[in-house]
């Protein structure tokens, strides 16, 4: 049993280095990021325990556990984060990842689940269907209107940005500044996962960053395949670029903002490591000691949906129930705009 800890031990440290070195630079490693994070907390523990905490085992356990506690999707900031309502006055914002719109569903819930939700920001994204494995316009703006009278809308392919708010500007972020005047939606949906709305609020701007980043992995792919590889490397290249232009563009931006919506990234992932450095996350005001927002079968394990911050106070910060009607807890969130 030792000599077997013993092993584990080793070659879960050596994991948790390779991933130290790897996340967020080299492509192939997008796919050991999938895991979830809370196996940075529960191997090395589960180690620990199967070697007494003793000897060779528990020493190289203690060390993968120093090395990936960070890691573990753990979120200390709920034993000090606010409990009760927001001041008066707080801008409530709603984020959700819909999964196809309303394909599946029937659109009177869809529609009721937000507008119950009462916010004066919705950061829509998943704006589209999936017919015949191709992604296609939901074609509900209309309605999106009727439901959501006095909102200002605007959509760029599947990202959909509303605001009781005026709206003074709407800019492409990323490989999206590409993109001519007037393109397809095809062509938007292919380049546009990041959306920047400027909103007046009171006397302040405030950025909002709608995004989408593209998933790593699409689960019916063959691994055993050259073709997994070359598409794997191209997705990393993809999110790369999709990263690099939201940086790029908060840099250059003086206005507050909120970048909020689905990474496809847990907070383990390198390529989330600049925006945590230079932003704050809302999970500072979440009272969820293991946040998650995204279940792969029964399984909440992972959080991919995030919302980051400057220039802004958030007050309260929840993943809401989708009751049903997505994959994707849905982010709730009460802000203020700092003087």
């Amino acid at each position: 049993m030792r000599k077997a800890a013993g092993f584990a031990a080793a070659g879960w440290l050596g994991f948790v280095i390779l991933h130290h070195l790897l996340t967020g630079r080299f492509w192939v490693w997008l796919i050991p990021d999938m895991i979830p994070p809370a196996l940075y907390l529960a191997v090395p523990v589960t180690i620990l325990a199967a070697a007494r905490c003793r000897g060779r085992a528990a020493l190289l356990a203690a060390g993968s556990l120093l090395l990936g506690a960070a890691h573990a999707g753990l979120n200390p900031a709920a034993l000090t984060a606010p409990d009760g309502p927001p001041p008066p006055g707080a801008v409530r914002v709603f984020s959700w990842n819909t999964e196809y719109w309303h394909q599946d569903d029937d659109p009177r819930a869809f529609y009721r689940f937000l507008t119950d939700q009462h916010a004066d920001v919705y950061v829509l994204q998943e704006y589209l269907n999936w017919v015949g494995d191709q992604p296609r316009e939901a074609g509900d703006l209309a309605a999106l209107r009727r439901e959501f009278p006095g909102y200002h809308l605007a959509a760029e392919g599947e990202l959909v940005t509303l605001s009781r708010f005026p709206v003074t500007a709407v800019r492409r972020v990323g490989p999206a500044a590409d993109l001519g005047p007037r393109p397809s939606w095809r062509a938007a949906f292919d380049l546009a996962k990041i959306l920047r709305t400027d909103l007046r609020i009171g006397a302040s701007t405030l950025s909002v960053y709608n995004v989408h980043v593209p998933a790593q992995y699409v689960l019916n792919e063959n691994p055993f395949t050259a073709r997994f590889y070359t598409e794997l490397r191209g997705r990393g290249e993809r999110r790369a670029a999709q990263f690099g232009g939201l940086l790029a563009d908060l840099a250059a931006n003086p206005a507050a903002a909120l970048v909020s919506g689905d990474f496809n990234s847990t907070g383990a992932m390198g390529e989330l490591r600049p925006l945590f450095d230079r932003l704050t996350s809302a999970n500072t005001a979440n009272r969820a000691i293991y946040p998650t927002s995204w279940y792969a079968g029964v399984l909440p394990l992972w959080q991919l949906d995030w919302t980051f911050t400057t220039g802004v106070t958030v007050h309260t910060s929840e993943l809401a129930d989708p009751r049903g009607l997505s994959d994707h807890r849905a982010q709730s969130l009460a802000i203020t705009m700092r003087r």
